[in-house]
């Protein structure tokens, strides 16, 4: 399977998994002019802005390495031009995915909530 096809298929497991969790899918690939999101869930209490990344089995590197501090920014900012278009009381979140898979199918996934905050930005939540 080609990297944007293990890509898709890890961002539809993930929201399979987040709805099977009692989370509302609101928006997937959530684009704005400073980045993506890949999904904006939410459930009773928080609104999720959450990065999935999909990597083969047996990488030299946990798969949330690569959300360095520029990704961050990019994704805190399209969260904020997000809810600036769409209020929402709920608390934001900002959580990733990571996505092991084995050949063809989706081995493993390890969900980490609250994976980085908004601190030491000017983001405004």
């Amino acid at each position: 399977m080609e990297k944007a096809g293990r890509g898709i298929l890890g961002e539809q497991e993930t929201a399979r998994r987040l709805r099977d969790r009692g989370f509302r899918i609101i928006c997937a690939n959530y684009r704005t002019p400073v980045g993506e999101i890949d999904i904006i869930a939410c459930d009773s209490k928080y609104i999720c802005f959450v990065e999935v990344k999909t990597r083969a089995e047996g990488g030299m590197l946990a798969p949330n390495t690569a959300v360095d501090s520029k990704k961050r920014s990019r994704i805190i900012r399209s969260a904020s031009l997000y809810l600036a278009s769409n209020p929402s009381t709920l608390q934001p979140r900002f959580d990733i995915s990571e996505v092991i898979m084995e050949g063809d199918s989706v081995k493993s996934i390890n969900y980490i909530e609250n994976a980085f905050s908004t601190e030491g930005t000017n983001a405004y939540f």
